[in-house]
């Protein structure tokens, strides 16, 4: 485990030990220096509104570090590929691959700028297991590629679940950011070609609000 450098990192020692995760000092400084770089550009490509780092870190790379808990425990020590689709800023992506070295983790975006940004990202870190792919989501790849597929704030469930569903392997496991109310049409999930697992619930740091991660198995 990561040493804790203050009180300010501690406070988020609390949360990765709470979701069960095990974040190692290169992960966490590969996160710290992720933000440091979105914190230098987030103005002029506008990649965020919040007012400060504390805020990035509790809001969007905390939510990236469940999802990547998530993988962990479903055997993400292994060389694995995810997806996170509709990438934006990168907070989930990234967060995935600090956690997991092995892992191959794919930024799907479709606007160039982002794209722009994001190899800007893994250059600067000196990141080897990711990579970007400027498309569309609903594009598709020749073949099923991936092991996980994440996405947050795309849409509505039922509008998104088939486009990320598409290109997992069998067995493949779609990771859906959610509202705990949220409902979506069973019509949806047939179509994906996957079933519904139990859904994690959680919360961020600095709320009382539940959030849910929406699992779907692809069979």
């Amino acid at each position: 485990m990561w040493k804790v450098k203050s009180n300010f990192m501690n406070y988020r020692a609390d949360f990765i030990k709470s979701i069960g995760l095990d974040l190692s000092e290169a992960g966490f400084d590969f996160l710290q220096k992720y933000l440091d770089l979105l914190w230098e550009k987030k103005d002029s490509l506008n990649l965020t509104s919040a007012r400060g780092k504390q805020e990035i870190w509790d809001r969007h790379i905390c939510d990236g570090l469940v999802s990547a808990a998530l993988i962990a425990r479903s055997g993400g020590d292994k060389e694995i590929f995810a997806a996170d689709y509709g990438a934006g800023a990168g907070y989930i992506g990234f967060a995935i691959a600090a956690v997991l070295p092995a892992a191959r983790v794919s930024l799907i975006e479709s606007l160039s700028k982002r794209c722009m940004f994001l190899e800007w990202i893994i250059y600067k870190a000196g990141l080897k297991n990711v990579k970007v792919l400027n498309m569309r989501a609903d594009c598709g790849l020749a073949n099923p590629s991936f092991d996980f597929t994440v996405e947050r704030a795309m849409g509505k469930l039922e509008n998104v679940l088939e486009i990320c569903a598409k290109d997992l392997k069998k067995g493949g496991l779609f990771i859906a950011y959610q509202a705990v109310e949220a409902l979506f049409d069973a019509n949806a999930v047939k179509r994906g070609g996957v079933k519904e697992e139990p859904s994690f619930v959680y919360k961020l740091p600095s709320e009382d609000k539940l959030r849910k991660l929406s699992l779907f198995r692809k069979y």
